[in-house]
């Protein structure tokens, strides 16, 4: 059921253009996911995720196993039939939470106890736990228990959390029964370059379906994010899918296809689109500001999305500034349609032999090339 192949790479960079096949549908990469934490991508409808090509959505494990619970949506046929999307979805393991949520939580080796932040009940998250939630939502691709560290860690620190890792791993292994479901494990080790390929080397053992990368974009310098992508990129398995965990920003995400990515997931462009903070071909726009007020021209004219396409960036701000739900929902279409169709543009790059130069000319267009990262999946 599951089959990932290169169909074109980069001879200069290390890009490349991939299909992965899951039960619900091929993957074309590179691709960015929407983030669907609670089992709906923020103000959008199923039918708008499709109009922006959207090809593989994100469920979030412990928050469904809060509300509604995961017995809950095995009864009503997993997770596909629960939100009506009848494409691939990835469903994370909760062991971001681990870190977001790090002041509720006490970490050992067995798991981690933590407090609800809705109500403050007690639970207990492991790998056999983890497993068993996303095995119940029935996604295509289930992500194993793992910790990520917080940026700056000390080398100690970040050695703990990367052998937690490896032996949740194997325990995520083989508590994974569920077949027609692919099991990705997560690289861990902070910006540090031998724990970095400790972890991939170690991970790499286990042969898992696909390899997520993670402890990224936590608060890093971009410049570090980079390096650790470079020493990566030759070590990690070549025929296997590479996921760059919490990583929505432009700039990160083309830097981060150059370096041999093929799928990204992040909230950046949602919740920037209801704060009103929208991605653009040539840069960030913040649409409050008062000099968009009598802006009658589109907000991106290279966007094809269903905003750019029919309203004006007066409107957008008039809506704005009413308070209207239609500005955030608005917003957050053009920014996943941007996002989307950036990794779109990428993949038709590769595919055309002309990477170096799109990845190029995108350096020298896209300003404000530092602002607005995120260090949260929810």
């Amino acid at each position: 059921m599951f089959e990932f192949k290169i169909v074109a790479a980069c001879s200069e960079t290390g890009a490349r253009a991939g299909e992965f096949t899951t039960p619900h549908g091929i993957v074309k990469t590179p691709v960015f996911m929407p983030v669907g934490t609670q089992a709906t991508v923020k103000a959008m409808t199923v039918r708008e995720l499709e109009e922006t090509e959207a090809q593989i959505i994100l469920g979030n494990a412990y928050h469904l196993h809060l509300r509604p619970g995961a017995d809950l949506i095995a009864e009503a046929g997993g997770l596909h039939r629960f939100m009506g999307w009848d494409h691939p979805i990835l469903t994370d393991s909760g062991g971001f939470q681990v870190f977001s949520l790090a002041r509720l939580n006490s970490v050992t080796d067995e798991g981690v106890r933590c407090r609800s932040h809705i109500d403050g009940s007690p639970h207990t998250m492991s790998p056999e736990w983890a497993m068993d939630v996303q095995q119940k939502l029935g996604g295509d691709i289930a992500m194993c228990f793992d910790q990520c560290t917080p940026w700056p860690a000390t080398h100690a620190q970040a050695t703990d959390a990367l052998e937690r890792t490896s032996l949740w791993a194997r325990r995520s292994r083989d508590a994974h029964t569920r077949t027609g479901q692919a099991l990705f494990g997560i690289v861990q080790g902070s910006t540090f370059d031998d724990l970095r390929l400790r972890s991939a080397r170690d991970l790499a053992g286990l042969d898992f379906a696909g390899y997520g990368i993670g402890g990224l974009s936590v608060g890093e310098p971009h410049g570090d994010m980079y390096r650790i992508l470079d020493l990566l990129h030759p070590v990690m398995p070549r025929e296997k899918p590479r996921y760059l965990m919490g990583v929505g920003y432009p700039p990160n995400i083309v830097e981060a296809v150059a370096r041999g990515v093929d799928m990204f997931d992040c909230v950046l462009p949602t919740r920037n689109g209801r704060n009103g903070t929208l991605f653009t071909s040539f840069g960030r726009v913040n649409i409050k500001a008062q000099r968009y007020a009598r802006d009658f021209t589109p907000l991106d004219p290279e966007c094809d999305c269903y905003l750019c396409r029919n309203f004006t960036r007066a409107y957008l701000r008039h809506l704005r500034h009413c308070g209207e739900i239609l500005a955030a929902r608005l917003c957050t279409w053009h920014n996943l349609r941007f996002t989307i169709r950036l990794a779109e543009r990428a993949r038709d790059a590769i595919l055309a032999g002309e990477y170096p130069r799109f990845l190029e000319r995108f350096r020298s267009t896209f300003r404000d090339g530092e602002a607005e990262r995120t260090n949260e999946k929810g």
